[in-house]
């Protein structure tokens, strides 16, 4: 029997806002969404042929450090600050920080990997999820947007609210970082669930830090992970493109 629309919402039941903000975050931030993220490791592949990622226990300290002092918490502040800057339509500020996002990126390959991941995202989500808006905000920005801007600017034009959107982001984020791992290392499926779990409460304390951080905030000290991305680039062989 299918549920109606009209039918009273009980307390333990969705608001129809609540609904549709979670249906479209759970397809959005899925790996079946086509943004092409299994094609790129963040320089994950060079650092396990370097022998600075052997098992769980490395893989879970190297994506720690990229978390909470890397490119996660800087993505994070950059999805944050965009989000803002979209909800208030100030898009002279949204292209500032895409333009501060595009050349935070540390590498070519990384600059590649963030600016085709924000195409396509755009790209899909105006095809199959447009909102009143979307073309003009974007065209407002003289700068790519990279794929955390460009998260940060749909899920605002949606009204998805910022808090959950910032969380399943970074869920996301590090769910393809082991999922890159898992392939070169290689560790099993359940292998894999363990290190996600052991990063549970570093995605909460980088989200929580992320909504509170300015962007004189953003910083990083991933020297190594740094480097990664940079010698993945001369990588005699490789799976993936960063």
């Amino acid at each position: 029997m299918l549920m109606t629309t009209n039918e009273p919402v009980g307390a333990g039941d969705l608001a129809e806002g609540e609904a549709a903000a979670l249906y479209r975050l759970m397809t959005w931030l899925s790996p079946a969404f086509p943004v092409g993220g299994f094609s790129y490791s963040s320089g994950i592949e060079w650092a396990v042929e370097a022998g600075d990622v052997t098992d769980t226990t490395t893989l879970a300290d190297w994506l720690d450090a990229m978390l909470g002092d890397g490119s996660g918490f800087c993505d994070a502040t950059f999805l944050v600050h965009a989000y803002r800057a979209t909800e208030s339509g100030e898009t002279a500020a949204l292209n500032e920080i895409a333009e501060l996002a595009s050349a935070f990126v540390p590498s070519r390959e990384r600059q590649l990997e963030t600016t085709s991941q924000g195409r396509a995202f755009i790209d899909i989500s105006r095809a199959a999820w447009d909102a009143d808006g979307l073309d003009a905000t974007v065209a407002a920005c003289g700068a790519p947007l990279v794929y955390p801007v460009a998260v940060g600017v749909v899920a605002a034009m949606h009204a998805v609210p910022l808090a959950p959107t910032l969380h399943a982001f970074l869920h996301a984020l590090v769910s393809n970082w082991i999922s890159a791992a898992s392939r070169l290392i290689p560790l099993g499926q359940t292998d894999s669930q363990r290190v996600l779990v052991k990063l549970e409460a570093a995605v909460a304390a980088t989200a929580n830090r992320a909504l509170n951080a300015t962007l004189d905030d953003l910083g990083s000290a991933t020297f190594r992970a740094d480097l990664a991305s940079l010698r993945h680039e001369t990588q005699y062989t490789r799976l993936f493109r960063s």
